[in-house]
């Protein structure tokens, strides 16, 4: 299968040709590989049959930048499609331990080393790799201390250091290491030639200035193409414990910068042509962003699925794709939501299975847990979620969720308080905001569930589920006149929804969040939602 000589390696009908750093197809043709990439397959072919270690080859390939696994899973994936039928047997995957390109010895074809197969005149060779700048790529500029005093200069450096770390966790981001970041500190820049120097998309600038009693954060994000401002915010913070309240700025910043970036992604995508499986994935993201309805989901998981087909090993469209069963599931959108938790729960264990380390994919099968009568074990799962990415404010949401799920209401809000610390705009916050409503609900504080529901429709009209449940606690309160026009809004969203399907799906088997719930099928019907 692959055979070796002592400059290059045949995998099938390709040559990793080490002598002239390029990779070759059976007609002696250039096939493309992005540098990283590139530099994955180099180091494993230099070193045929041997394991070679994931920590090494991060620090190998990415030395000058802080990235996660998730983009060594990314890189493999491209190294297996370029190297066609052969890829996927002979580059090994040894669960949670490295990569190996197996080795089986034999002659090599002369041309497709040499590349001597004739070539039609005039068409150029294509490059062996693209200087396109990697999705979600982005430099964090040393912040500027605003107020001029030299002792706070460590306080301004730690906000920048801390917020380049903690946006390498972002899902498929490519961020530049600090110490490169850093050599433009104190210097006039020049946002388009950033952008070439550093082969990145955007550039993060930002100010600090701290006073006695207030720090004041200023911030902006530029497209290094265009030179255009992408997104700006400035938010003040009593100047109370340093260390807290720099965890709190890098915080809200990381997870602003979040959805803002999808949302850049998703606009660049829409202009493509030949959208690859990320533009196709940050399409399904800005999906999800707009609410959960069924067409929102069916939109998203379109997305997902072809991005899988273009690369089977996406993690991240996988990942999406399995969230996207999870809020069907959740938001009793069909009558048996087990098919979705069954669905989401194979494939985040597959997804586990070679990104044990990823996030939101704990988060989520903790979600499916919770409601798989499995809360316990589901609060355990986002608590894993959390050590991986302590800015990941939904899985905090998700526990307040899990609290509800248990009986135990009252718990329920601190939660969520503590997601919006680290989130308070988060496109996510309408499912917190509703989470407290069901805690108050099933403690008979009506008026304040209400209240929080209203909250939850006002962020984000397009959740069919948060409608039926102002409906109910609005009925309780004898308020009948709204609930209708409340029910009647959610079956725009959810023609399908029945007081039946909703009954017959707890998602627990606990008996006090049981008797509980018998008042929002009581709230329901007072409403005016369909029993069958």
């Amino acid at each position: 299968m692959l055979k070796s000589s002592h400059h290059s390696i045949a995998v099938g009908d390709r040559v990793v040709d080490l002598a002239n750093e390029t990779l070759r197809d059976g007609g002696g043709g250039n096939v493309p590989l992005r540098p990283r990439a590139w530099a994955v397959l180099r180091l494993l072919a230099t070193r045929p049959g041997q394991l070679v270690g994931k920590d090494e080859i991060m620090d190998a390939v990415w030395s000058d930048c802080e990235v996660t696994e998730d983009s060594l899973v990314q890189a493999i994936g491209d190294i297996r499609r370029a190297l066609g039928d052969a890829g996927r047997s002979a580059l090994k995957t040894l669960p949670r331990r490295g990569y190996m390109l197996v080795v089986d010895e034999g002659p090599i074809d002369a041309r497709l080393v040499h590349g001597d197969t004739p070539r039609l005149s005039g068409i150029e060779e294509q490059p062996a790799s693209s200087s396109t700048p990697p999705h979600l790529s982005i430099v964090v500029l040393p912040f500027a201390n605003i107020g001029g005093d030299p002792a706070q200069d460590y306080f301004v450096d730690g906000v920048t250091e801390s917020l380049t770390t903690d946006l390498s966790r972002i899902s498929g981001s490519f961020v530049i290491a600090r110490n490169t970041a850093f050599t433009f500190k104190g210097k006039a820049v020049n946002v388009r030639q950033i952008g070439r120097e550093l082969n990145v998309r955007y550039v993060l600038e930002g100010s600090v200035q701290r006073g006695r009693d207030r720090c004041r954060v200023n911030v902006q994000l530029t497209q290094t193409e265009t030179g255009s401002h992408v997104w700006a915010e400035r938010f003040d913070k009593p100047a109370t414990d340093l260390l807290d309240m720099q965890d709190e700025i890098v915080s809200r910043l990381a997870n602003n910068l979040n959805a803002e970036l999808i949302k850049a992604e998703a606009r660049r995508a829409e202009r493509s042509p030949h959208p690859d499986a990320m533009d196709l994935y940050f399409q399904g993201r800005a999906c999800i962003n707009k609410g959960v309805t069924p067409v929102f989901l069916a939109q998203a998981r379109d997305f997902f699925m072809r991005a899988l087909a273009l690369d089977p090993g996406n993690i991240e469209a996988a990942v999406a794709a399995a969230q996207i069963d999870v809020s069907i599931g959740s938001a009793f959108l069909t009558d048996d939501p087990s098919v979705q938790f069954e669905a989401a729960e194979a494939g985040l264990n597959k997804v586990l299975l070679h990104a044990p380390s990823h996030p939101r994919a704990h988060m989520l099968l903790g979600a499916v847990h919770m409601q798989s009568m499995r809360a316990l074990g589901g609060i355990a799962e986002c608590r894993q979620a959390l050590l991986l990415d302590p800015n990941l404010a939904d899985a905090h949401g998700f526990i307040g969720l899990a609290k509800f799920l248990l009986g135990r209401g009252e718990e329920v809000e601190a939660h969520i308080h503590e997601a919006l610390r680290l989130s308070p705009r988060d496109t996510r916050a309408y499912l917190w905001y509703m989470f407290v409503g069901l805690g108050k609900l099933s403690l008979c504080a009506d008026r304040e569930a209400a209240d929080w529901f209203r909250r939850s429709i006002e962020f984000n009209r397009n959740h069919a589920l948060a409608h039926f449940h102002f409906a109910a606690a609005l009925a309780l309160l004898g308020d009948q006149k709204e609930a209708s026009a409340a029910a009647a809004a959610g079956l725009a969203l959810d023609p399908g929804f029945t007081i039946r399907r909703y009954r017959a799906n707890p998602k627990v088997d606990n008996p006090v969040y049981l008797a509980k719930r018998a008042r929002f099928y009581e709230g329901m019907r007072l409403a005016g939602l369909p029993e069958e």
